[in-house]
């Protein structure tokens, strides 16, 4: 029985240390200089018109520290213009300024939240405030209240724009994809050295066969003369020395017929 309750006593001091050490990691902060700066952001930004807000962006970020150090300021040039920028996205989405309710300082993590209800002409939202554990500025947001419709409508926008894009970009790919079958052609072209000429293959010529001259076979046969001079000067009734045979012909066809 001692055992168990002496069991008991050291899990409780246990539980004691882990709370006391959680508590000691909390940020310890001042409430009422936490709220003077987010009044003044607030009051700054709302009073400021859009040539205020250029001038900034004009400055250098040194310029700009220095202000806020004279000033007295928990926050440096990138949280500032970060608060001027945020604070123009507000007023785009829910209209001018008009109020804002009491704060509430929420820390989490070694970071220290103040947020308060405000009132737009369009819309009410929420602005809040992200410091760091040495109450410097970091961050500072306008979260608009929709209702469920506006929620699902922007949703439903953000959703066609981002599935729009994705099939844009795929077509694009696509269309880029079918045009690499023209790149060997293309780098042939670029490829080909100057002065070459393609060579363009010659039919060879037929040659075209002669016209055939025919002439009649002439026949210089001794004998034949002979026989045919003998025949023409017993004909004649004259010897072979009274004429001279030349040539002989050899008719092509026989025109006479007899019956």
């Amino acid at each position: 029985m001692k055992k168990r309750i002496s069991l008991l006593l050291c899990m409780i001091a246990a539980l004691l240390c882990l709370t006391a050490c959680g508590k000691s990691e909390e940020a310890q902060y001042n409430e009422a200089e936490l709220e003077q700066v987010a009044d003044f952001l607030i009051n700054y930004c709302a009073g400021a018109d859009e040539a205020a807000f250029e001038q900034w962006n004009e400055i250098s970020e040194f310029g700009i520290n220095l202000q806020l150090t004279e000033a007295g300021l928990p926050f440096e040039a990138e949280s500032f213009l970060g608060v001027l920028e945020s604070w123009k996205a507000g007023v785009g989405e829910c209209g001018n300024y008009v109020e804002h309710g009491d704060y509430s300082i929420k820390v989490t993590n070694g970071k220290i939240e103040v947020s308060a209800d405000a009132k737009f002409e369009n819309r009410d939202a929420v602005i809040s405030f992200m410091f760091d554990s040495e109450e410097k500025l970091e961050s500072m947001t306008v979260s608009a209240n929709m209702e469920t419709g506006e929620i699902l409508k922007k949703a439903g926008l953000n959703t066609v724009l981002g599935m729009g894009t994705v099939f844009s970009v795929l077509i694009l790919i696509a269309f880029i994809i079918s045009l690499f079958k023209f790149i060997p052609a293309i780098q042939a072209a670029f490829t080909k050295k100057p002065g070459t000429e393609e060579v363009k293959s010659v039919s060879p010529a037929v040659p075209v066969p002669a016209p055939v001259v025919e002439t009649a076979a002439e026949t210089d046969d001794t004998e034949l003369i002979a026989v045919i001079s003998a025949a023409i000067a017993a004909a004649e009734g004259t010897d072979t020395d009274g004429f001279i045979v030349r040539s002989i012909r050899r008719r092509p066809a026989n025109k006479w017929s007899s019956k």
